[in-house]
């Protein structure tokens, strides 16, 4: 008989609380920094019962929940009062739910005629155990405070075939890198900046993100060294995990498999469609 892990958790609804909380907390945060750096946008967040609601703006990615039936209640109550929140900022309601939260949860929204639109692999590791490759030339160090124009423009280098995408990134990108608590990292080669990653830490959970890699520097191992240096800087901050999302069979998530991520559940996103005129 084989047992477990140790070092790795297992996947139950105290896990999904961890997780939930952590990428909530990171995403509020940067709700927080789009109210300060673009208010017309009118960018904001409010708690109910636990669930926590983000307002990015109309059609942002970010304009949605976490949290439902893990973190908060799905009562009607609290379902009626996240849909006026949206709905009185003309936004679409979305939800990001976890299976951990249960069949009644989907019951429930079903029947108030959601209907699931997207997946997603929440993905973790431990922050202590090696990660596997090759040692690489790549140097990663901290952006300082003078430095996110570097990182946001880098990052958005990465998606530098898709030129209206790149400049979104490069907007998106600075409202991640100056976002309260959020950790942004620079890897370079021989002096040249050549991708960016970054991180958020809530609750002993550091969620990983802004993966972004100039188109010429890939395949040099840019990506692994940063996050060799991002388990590095949250295990010694008191963090015990990293996750880190995926769209199910994808490269990203077939990478993050290798460099020792695992699956913790996959989480479903719920639309609710406008009502019919």
């Amino acid at each position: 008989m084989t047992h477990p892990d140790p070092e790795y958790p297992l996947s139950d609804l105290a896990l999904a609380r961890r997780l939930e909380a952590a990428e909530g907390s990171a995403n509020a945060a940067f709700v927080a920094s789009r109210a300060r750096l673009q208010p017309e946008v009118g960018a904001t967040w409010k708690e109910v019962a636990g669930t926590l609601v983000m307002f990015d703006g109309v059609g942002s990615p970010l304009t949605q929940t976490f949290g439902l039936g893990t973190l908060g209640e799905a009562t009607d109550a609290a379902l009626g009062e996240i849909e006026g929140f949206m709905h009185e900022r003309g936004a679409e309601v979305f939800h990001e739910v976890s299976p951990m939260a249960g069949m009644p949860l989907l019951d429930v929204l079903a029947s108030r005629g959601y209907r699931p639109v997207e997946l997603t692999s929440v993905m973790h590791r431990p922050t202590t155990i090696p990660v596997p490759g090759a040692e690489t030339q790549v140097r990663v160090r901290r952006v300082e405070p003078g430095e996110v124009d570097v990182w946001a423009d880098t990052a958005a280098r990465g998606w530098g075939e898709t030129p209206e995408l790149a400049e979104f990134m490069r907007a998106f990108g600075t409202i991640t890198a100056t976002a309260e608590g959020a950790v942004p990292f620079l890897a370079e080669v021989e002096g040249e900046p050549v991708a960016t990653g970054a991180l958020a830490m809530h609750g002993g959970v550091a969620l990983l993100a802004g993966a972004s890699t100039v188109p010429a520097a890939r395949k040099q191992g840019a990506q692994r060294a940063l996050l060799q240096a991002r388990l590095r800087f949250a295990a010694e901050h008191g963090c015990d995990l990293a996750m880190m999302g995926a769209e199910p069979g994808s490269a990203s998530q077939r990478n993050a498999e290798r460099q020792g991520f695992r699956i913790a559940y996959t989480r479903i996103k719920w639309h609710l469609p406008p009502a019919e005129k």
